[in-house]
């Protein structure tokens, strides 16, 4: 990612036009400083030529001792002698004619090769751990699957996990209205990617909730999203993996090409079930597509959603009709939960002393148990397991296998 400093507001737009629309701007070298710090894999900075050059000379001079592999790229209406000069003595590894916008766009470029060999390098050429992709389904509708979606991926980031929710219900997704978050960028944005989708082409599409939770909203109409393919989605869940610990994806109630690429992409996937029948033969027709289909149905879990004891089927009915054991159980909450819901507030958020936000709670918990990050244990205080089991989940078997 490459951010830029300037004030002018038509010299800013020359410049995201030259560099690409992953650059954001920022008005002023302080307002730089609190960015970075929010952006550990910035690449570059653009200095523009209102910025003054003592104070791009001490940004740069403390940059090359804190960050060594982000580049200073600086901007200047005339180059002579005295500004390579400086340049040179503070660290900047170029400088540029204001006007020269194809050398701009090269000077980025080069950044980004040197930042990403300086980076192997350090790493010991190996990529980053993969984050884990949890994926709420039911082919009944009706069984809150946005609700579980959001309070589980509230829930993961409270507890100090990176997420992101993905809104897979391309057509009537209700993530955006669930947590009162305006989707300026949606999805169907991606199609506008030209070449390889990478982290940084994807960040701004990103709508923020909050320090550790993003999420990837739905198009905005349906027609918007007719175009959106599986590869595509394919690639966004796999890029995303390289950025949060935790994708959750909420899905709508079908066995769609978007859905299949999300259980092929899933490192869990969680079945809700509600305890009425209608429900019941839902879940039970899914496992035995499950099979059909060769994706590993121990690697599922159960979530009964809206449990009463008082009411519906008991949990053993279900345990037996689906020849699996519920996961987590989720009770009823006729008053705060449909009352968050029309707050746009989760309700692990709005009564974390709800039984319903302990059992959401519960559920983040134990699926971090199951499909833990590799940094998890290395994170006091977090939700750990010894169990890391890193295999994907979902990915079709052979019937030979």
């Amino acid at each position: 990612m490459t951010t830029i400093v300037e004030s002018r507001t038509a010299s800013a737009e020359l410049f995201v036009g030259a560099i690409g629309p992953s650059a954001e701007v920022v008005p002023s070298v302080d307002a730089l400083r609190h960015h970075l710090e929010q952006r550990p894999d910035e690449f570059a900075v653009v200095l523009g030529a209102g910025v003054n050059l003592t104070a791009a000379v001490s940004l740069a001079d403390t940059l090359r001792v804190t960050r060594p592999a982000l580049s200073v790229i600086l901007l200047r209406q005339r180059v002579d002698s005295s500004v390579l000069a400086e340049a040179l003595r503070s660290g900047m590894r170029e400088v540029v004619e204001e006007r020269d916008l194809t050398g701009l766009s090269l000077a980025v470029r080069r950044s980004q090769s040197l930042y990403e060999a300086l980076t192997a390098a350090h790493s010991g050429h190996q990529e980053s751990a993969p984050g884990r992709l949890i994926t709420v389904f039911s082919a009944k509708g009706g069984v809150g699957k946005t609700t579980v979606s959001t309070n589980l991926a509230v829930a993961l980031s409270d507890a100090g996990h990176k997420v992101c929710l993905v809104d897979l219900d391309l057509a009537f997704g209700d993530v955006a209205i669930t947590l009162q978050m305006s989707p300026v960028h949606t999805i169907s944005e991606a199609l506008a990617i030209v070449g390889d989708i990478g982290s940084e082409e994807l960040r701004p599409l990103l709508t923020k909730y909050s320090a550790n939770l993003s999420a990837l909203l739905a198009p905005t109409s349906p027609e918007l999203s007719e175009p959106i393919g599986r590869h595509l989605i394919g690639k966004i869940l796999t890029t995303l993996k390289q950025s949060f610990d935790y994708i959750v994806v909420d899905t709508p109630p079908a066995f769609d090409e978007h859905v299949l690429q999300a259980f092929d992409e899933s490192d869990l996937l969680l079945l809700l079930v509600t305890p009425v029948l209608p429900a019941l033969k839902a879940a039970k027709v899914t496992l035995e597509t499950f099979d059909l289909l060769n994706f590993p149905r121990d690697k599922s879990r159960i979530v009964l959603n809206g449990y009463n004891p008082k009411i519906g089927l008991s949990p053993s009915d279900i345990e037996t009709a689906l020849k699996s054991e519920i996961f987590v159980s989720i009770p009823t909450e006729p008053t705060e939960v449909p009352a968050s819901m029309n707050r746009c507030e989760p309700i692990v958020t709005s009564h974390p002393r709800n039984p319903a936000s302990q059992a959401f709670v519960a559920l983040a918990r134990k699926c971090v148990e199951v499909v833990p990050t590799a940094e998890t244990d290395a994170r006091p205080g977090l939700l750990v397991s010894a169990n890391t089991d890193g295999r994907s989940l979902f990915r079709r078997r052979s019937k030979t296998s």
